[in-house]
């Protein structure tokens, strides 16, 4: 069985999604995991994790990825998965998962014990997302692995469609929602650079930015997130209700396409040995 610890998170990074209805932001959560799982499944494996390792997953949402590692390390391994929110795992994980509830940053993980250390869309939702990944990588053994995905939202654009006009000041109006928060809507871009600049060896990074139709389980992604956001967009003072209601046609309809943004995989090694 799973522990969970709980930890006061620091109020001023609450998760953008944070005050969105529990229903909703499941079901966002879990087709997250149907379409994004394969991608970061793919770059863990390319980590070489195996039997024995021992994994933190930061902020781990819905619970797939950290229950998919505890299958590849076995039992002689451990996995830890740690979220401000752990409402949406399940109460009773499977063996060798264990749950903590806070932020990383306040709890004791800089031990340098894990094997490897993977997040995916955490680092983007804080403005001081450098102590975030000081956090990471002093959980991280010397010569151990970490895997990060990011999004780049300035990729977005829309491509065809009667309501692309509203597709593309919506895409707009997330860039703002980022920035006037003091975060990086490009994060993604950057990521490889800014791990090579605390002295890791980047070992792979990958690039999608998909083309989508409307339909399609990115569009439907977004437009649940635009719905969830709604205020927020509004607040940017960048778009209308109705370009929302745009926003939701061109998600839906089939005959509508576009880059809803891209996403930036990177895995990178720890120096085995920090030199004075």
């Amino acid at each position: 069985m799973g522990s969970i610890i709980l930890s006061i998170p620091m109020a001023e990074n609450s998760y953008v999604f944070a005050g969105s209805e529990r229903a909703r932001e499941l079901e966002r959560l879990r087709r997250i995991e149907g379409f994004f799982d394969p991608g970061s499944r793919r770059l863990l494996k390319a980590s070489g994790m195996g039997p024995g390792w021992s994994c933190l997953e930061v902020g781990a949402g819905a619970g797939s990825i950290a229950c998919w590692m505890a299958e590849r390390v076995g039992l002689e391994g451990e996995v830890v998965a740690v979220d401000l929110d752990v409402g949406f795992m399940d109460a009773s994980p499977p063996p060798g998962v264990r749950i903590i509830e806070g932020d990383i940053r306040q709890l004791n993980f800089h031990a340098a014990r894990f094997d490897l250390v993977h997040a995916r869309y955490v680092l983007v939702h804080n403005a001081d997302f450098r102590d975030l990944l000081d956090a990471m990588l002093g959980a991280l053994k010397p010569g151990g692995h970490l895997v990060l995905e990011e999004p780049d939202f300035t990729a977005a654009r829309g491509a065809s469609g009667p309501d692309i006009e509203a597709f593309d000041r919506v895409n707009r109006s997330i860039l703002a929602m980022f920035e006037a928060d003091g975060k990086d809507p490009g994060l993604g871009l950057r990521l490889p650079a800014i791990l090579t600049s605390r002295g890791l060896a980047i070992e792979a990074v990958e690039n999608e930015a998909p083309l989508c139709p409307g339909g399609h389980p990115l569009s439907e992604i977004m437009s649940l997130s635009a719905t969830q956001l709604q205020h927020r967009h509004l607040a940017t003072g960048r778009v209308s209700a109705e370009d929302l209601a745009g926003y939701a046609r061109f998600a839906a309809d089939p005959s509508a396409w576009g880059v809803y943004y891209g996403t930036v995989g990177v895995l990178a090694r720890k120096p085995a040995r920090i030199s004075d």
